[in-house]
C-alpha cells in the first residue's frame, strides 16, 4: 500500500453510540450525519478491521464535517484507537487522543469541511496491525471549540500516511 490511499471509509450510519454523551443521528437534507453538540463533548465509536494490506508506516484519519447552523468559529476534534484484537470488550482501553483543533466551519451552512490528525505506527494507535479488529473513537472537543450549534460529521476516512 503506498501513503495516501484510502485503507477504510465510514459514513455517518457506521457509528456506534456512546454509553453516555453520544454524538446523535440526524439528516441534513436527505443526507445522514451525526450531530456533536457545542457544549458538552460528546462521542461516537467506529469498528472495523485494519486492512491486511497496511504497511505498519502510520495512518491518517480524515474526518469530513460542517455546521448545523453556524458560519464561523472553529471546531476542534479529538480521535483514539484500540486494538480490538487484545482488548478486554468488557471495558474500554484507547490509546492517548491525538486532536485536531481550529478547523474553521465552512462560511456557508450545508458546506463541508476535512479536518486531519495523524498517527503514528505503534502505541500511538494502540499498535493496530494488519488484519486486527479495532475501534476508533470521535468526540468533538466542545470545551475549547468556539463553533455555536451541532458539529455535523458526515464521513471518517483512514489513509496510509
Amino acid at each position: 500500500m503506498a501513503s495516501g490511499d484510502t485503507l477504510i471509509i465510514f459514513t455517518s450510519q457506521q457509528y456506534q453510540p456512546d454509553s453516555s454523551n453520544q454524538g446523535t443521528v440526524d439528516q441534513r437534507g436527505t443526507n445522514w450525519v451525526l450531530d456533536f453538540d457545542a457544549s458538552t463533548n460528546e462521542s461516537v465509536f467506529f469498528s472495523g478491521v485494519m486492512p491486511r494490506h497496511y504497511g505498519a508506516g502510520g495512518v491518517t484519519v480524515y474526518l469530513t464535517f460542517g455546521a448545523s447552523s453556524a458560519t464561523s468559529g472553529d471546531v476542534d476534534w479529538d480521535v483514539a484507537f484500540e486494538d480490538a484484537a487484545t482488548q478486554d470488550m468488557d471495558s474500554d482501553g484507547f490509546a492517548a487522543v491525538n486532536s485536531v483543533d481550529n478547523t474553521t466551519v465552512p462560511g456557508t451552512s450545508g458546506e463541508k469541511v476535512t479536518a486531519n490528525v495523524t498517527f503514528t505506527d505503534g502505541a500511538d494507535m494502540d499498535s493496530v496491525g494488519a488484519g486486527d479488529p479495532f475501534r476508533l473513537k470521535v468526540t468533538r472537543d466542545a470545551a475549547s471549540d468556539t463553533a455555536a450549534g451541532d458539529a455535523e460529521l458526515w464521513s471518517v476516512e483512514i489513509k496510509e500516511t
